[in-house]
């Protein structure tokens, strides 16, 4: 029988005895991070609903790690009566990637899993709606993509089109109107010049 009395250590001990090779670390008080190989992250998600009573998914997210030819997934999980978090990470291959839906777990995970298949490109099996769901009519490159690049989709798109010949430049707008200058920064990540 497990111990649901589950503090961050005893979590982690937990964790350690029964996914093995899993690297699982206190980081803070009430936290803990596990990082599994990605064929056991489904079975730990279930485990740690399961057995370590944390119920609520609170968070995902997808991680970009282009020089690795990776993507990151992170799973947030939360412990109400213990006040304990885990974050479970894996990764995968960036290229085709692909990874099993977790929706059968919580409902919600099939919002996140249809949003990191539209933004990354990764294929969630299992879940069948990974069709059309923010973007619309989408073609190319994952915009959420470290190799993306948004100033010139954005000039390709938006600022040659018919009708944008006034558009104007919002962080120059924003400036006259407060007599502030435009951070040096800010001015490399305009689509028009500053000056215009």
């Amino acid at each position: 029988m497990l111990d649901k009395d589950c503090n961050e250590n005893k979590c982690a001990e937990q964790i350690k005895k029964t996914f093995q090779t899993a690297e699982v670390e206190v980081k803070r008080e009430k936290r803990v991070t596990v990082q599994l190989r990605s064929d056991l992250i489904p079975p730990f998600l279930s485990f740690a609903k399961e057995f370590m009573e944390f119920k609520h998914l609170s968070h995902m997210s997808c991680v970009d790690w282009v020089e690795d030819n990776e993507l990151e997934l992170v799973f947030i999980l939360w412990n109400y009566e213990q006040q304990v978090q885990i974050i479970a990470k894996t990764r995968i291959e960036r290229v085709n990637a692909q990874f099993v839906s977790v929706k059968k777990f919580w409902n919600q995970a099939e919002t996140y899993e249809r949003e990191f298949h539209e933004m990354y490109g990764v294929n969630f099996v299992g879940n069948d709606r990974l069709g059309e769901f923010i973007l619309e009519d989408w073609e190319g490159v994952p915009p959420m993509l470290r190799d993306f690049d948004s100033i010139k989709y954005s000039k390709e798109t938006f600022y040659q089109r018919p009708g944008r010949e006034d558009a104007q430049n919002v962080r120059a707008t924003i400036a006259k109107h407060s007599g502030e200058e435009v951070p040096g920064f800010a001015k490399d990540y305009t689509i028009r010049n500053i000056e215009d």
